[in-house]
């Protein structure tokens, strides 16, 4: 058996590696990191067949402009972490000069990290505006057990962090719904907070929302400032369904009205559906389970599939 040369070795150790099945968020992006890498593998086939390794060069400087693009990652530098709750914490992006990242509404981007030799690719939604100028930020909740979430908890100010998109969103336009009624739990009022800030930043804008914010207890509560300017808006309505609290006695006067305590479920949704000024446009997002349960009672106080989009 004749040895491998050394030019068909330099060859190989170039070749792209195909992505394992942890790397792909399984969100239905368009490009996918798969679809990336049959371009790259296709690349690189050309570039063999020739021998002329200057045909690789245009994925090796995928990160030296500073735009986010759906098929390559982009490094942006982490210019501050503050922990929310517990196991939530806030990052902010610096974006080079005033750029933005000029997303459209509830758009997520796919960050990649390396765990122990592993790669992993796990999508969020920022929560600043798309429109933000020198900065982007994420909210991200980290578990125990995440291999993303052990990587993340690394990061400080200064680190450079990996991220490619924008994929998906929502397609909002002013005054096309009467009322929207979004529906997060935890860390799915991401996709929901640009939209909300789009809606109250034009004052033509004369959409009603209600946002129902399921969490533990009301210290898990994220943004709560935020949140309260918020609902200052004469258009804006925000309920609390806190699923561990026993009672509203110790909370702050100013949540007690609008906070109910236990889960989101069938009649507690016909509740805040009867309360809506208008028939609402359902926007979801949380977990696949919360995600289910959400269609299945909204089904059930009469609102179709086709009036709801969950991100």
């Amino acid at each position: 058996l004749q040895a491998m040369s050394g030019s068909e070795q330099d060859w190989l150790a170039l070749r792209p590696q195909e992505p394992s099945p942890s790397q792909c968020c399984g969100g239905g992006c368009k490009p996918c990191i798969y679809d990336v890498y049959e371009k790259e593998l296709a690349q690189w086939e050309r570039a063999k067949a020739k021998q002329d390794k200057s045909l690789l060069t245009e994925k090796r400087e995928q990160s030296s402009n500073s735009v986010l693009n759906p098929d390559t990652f982009t490094a942006f530098s982490v210019s501050s972490v503050e922990q929310l709750t517990e196991d939530t914490y806030q990052y902010k992006f610096e974006l080079p000069g005033n750029s933005s990242l000029q997303l459209s509404l509830g758009q997520h981007i796919v960050l990649r990290g390396m765990v122990n030799g592993l790669e992993v690719q796990r999508a969020y939604t920022p929560i600043s505006p798309g429109n933000a100028e020198g900065y982007f930020e994420v909210l991200i909740k980290c578990y125990e057990a995440g291999l993303m979430s052990q990587y993340i908890k690394t990061w400080k100010k200064g680190d450079m962090v990996f991220w490619r998109g924008p994929f998906g969103g929502f397609p909002y336009q002013p005054n096309k719904h009467g009322e929207l009624l979004m529906l997060a739990s935890g860390t799915g009022l991401a996709p929901m907070l640009p939209i909300l800030q789009s809606i109250t930043d034009d004052e033509e804008d004369e959409t009603f929302v209600t946002l129902v914010g399921c969490f533990p207890t009301f210290d898990k509560i994220y943004l709560k400032p935020l949140l309260q300017d918020l609902a200052r808006y004469w258009n804006i309505r925000i309920f609390y369904v806190l699923s561990q609290e026993t009672s509203l006695e110790k909370l702050p006067q100013s949540y007690q009205e609008n906070t109910y305590t236990g889960r989101l479920n069938e009649d507690l949704m016909k509740t805040v559906i009867n309360s809506c000024r208008r028939r609402p446009f359902v926007l979801i997002c949380g977990s696949s389970a919360f995600n289910e349960d959400m269609i299945r009672y909204l089904k059930a106080a009469g609102i179709e599939e086709n009036s709801c989009f969950v991100f």
